[in-house]
This record gives C-alpha cells, structure tokens and sequence, in this order.
C-alpha cells in the first residue's frame, strides 16, 4: 500500500461537511469517486478528511451546533464512505505479521480503528479488530489466542488511559507475548504530547497511516527502561534503602 500522501482541494473538506450533514448520499460518494480520479489517494483521504471530518461532527454535535438527526445522516454516511475508499485500497502482499487493535468507546475512535485495521490489512497485516469497550482481561485472552505482532490502542478516551497503562504494565509483567510490540496511535496520544511514552508503548503514531509506516520501520522498537512502569514501585523502594543506607554510612 503506498503512504504518500496527495494535497486535498483546500475546499474539499467543508463541502464534504455539507454533504454529510444532509445526508446527500450520491453527492458524498460522487465527490470521493471525482477526488480519486484526480489523484487523491484512498489512504490519505481516510486518514485525512474521513476521520477528521467524524471528529469535527461529534464536536459540532456536542457544541449544539447541529442536531441529532444532522449527527446521525453524517455519522452513518461518514461510515459508508469510509468502506468505499477502504474497497479501493492497494493492497500489499502478506508480510507475515498480525496485528490487533483496539479503540476508544465512542464513534469517532471507532471509526479511526477501523480506518488503522483497514490499513494495515492493506499492508499485508493479518488484522483482527476488537472495537472499543473492550475490558483487558479479554484483550489479554485475544492477546494469548491470536498472538500479535503488534498490539494497538487507537484513540483511546482519557478516562481509558489509565486502564491501558494497566494493560501494558501487566504485559511486561507477565511476558506472555515477549516478542509482541504496543503502540498507542491519534486522539488523547496525539494531544497529550508524550503520553505514549509515559505509560510505557513501545511505538507511538499521530494517526492511522503513520502507525502503518512507524510500524513497518521499527518492528525492534522496545520502550526504554525509565519508561517502563512495571516494577518502578519496587525501583523506587530499593533506591530510596540504598540512599538511607548511604546516610547512614556516611554518619
């Protein structure tokens, strides 16, 4: 699957938004099928007028700038276009890797999932897709049936956050997959800059077509040992018995 990237019509987006808040669905879909004819790339406008544009809906919903009957026409038109740019992937061959992702609880972070399973199934990822609201004891048995590659949490909500650093703390801990990876990949990881690393992922991605490629570049990519929680409340007893040892040596 090719990564690079085409530049949208500057004016594309808004009237995209148009579209999708009438529900206008044989205008959306001509309009994409009119962008790929020009040039634009099936990759790029998922991860870069797709799911921004479900983003800036669900804001507008909140903000009382549209109605619900506006969210529901865009929501599931937004969706549809989505499979139809999805169908138009390059698909790559198997590269032998699988991957399993999971997401956010909420329609934007779902729909961004879908867009990370879509590609990296086209990159020749063998790719099962978990959805949102997904407790971590079931991850963890996916995580022991299908034995991944590459585990990744897209978009999760804030509230989320620290029950991935749990999951990722007890996957270090356990080390039942030792040659798996973890990467945390767009919503609160791309506006909290370096909280990927602070809850200890191996790999970090700003959005979908990015974490194919991060992916793909650096499949030897571990967490360094000061990001790792695991252990770090043992680490800090241990340091702080061997400075009172030190005060007391010294006295």
């Amino acid at each position: 699957m090719s990564l690079s990237r085409s530049i949208l019509d500057s004016k594309m987006p808004q009237k995209y938004l148009d579209l999708l808040l009438v529900g206008d669905r044989s205008a959306a879909k001509a309009m994409i099928e009119a962008a790929i004819t020009t040039g634009s790339e099936p990759a790029m406008m998922l991860n870069d007028l797709v799911w921004p544009t479900m983003e800036l809906i669900q804001a507008l919903y909140k903000e009382d700038r549209i109605t619900q009957m506006q969210l529901n026409l865009a929501t599931r038109l937004n969706r549809q276009i989505t499979d139809q740019l999805a169908a138009k992937l390059e698909m790559s061959e198997p590269n032998g890797r699988k991957v399993l992702i999971f997401c956010g609880d909420a329609e934007p972070e779902e729909l961004g999932g879908q867009i990370a399973a879509d590609m990296f199934e086209a990159a020749g990822y063998t790719v099962r897709f978990g959805g949102g609201g997904v407790a971590n004891d079931e991850i963890l048995k996916m995580v022991g049936d299908f034995r991944p590659d590459l585990l990744v949490m897209f978009a999760t909500l804030p509230s989320g956050v620290p029950g991935v650093r749990k999951l990722i703390d007890y996957l270090r801990e356990v080390n039942s997959c030792p040659n798996m990876q973890t990467m945390c990949c767009g919503g609160i990881y791309k506006r909290a800059e370096g909280l990927a690393e602070e809850i200890g992922a191996d790999l970090y991605a700003p959005d979908a077509a990015t974490a194919v490629e991060i992916a793909g570049n650096h499949q030897q990519r571990r967490a360094a040992f000061d990001q790792q929680t695991v252990g770090r409340s043992r680490r800090s007893k241990k340091a702080a018995i061997r400075r009172s040892v030190d005060v007391a040596e010294a006295a």
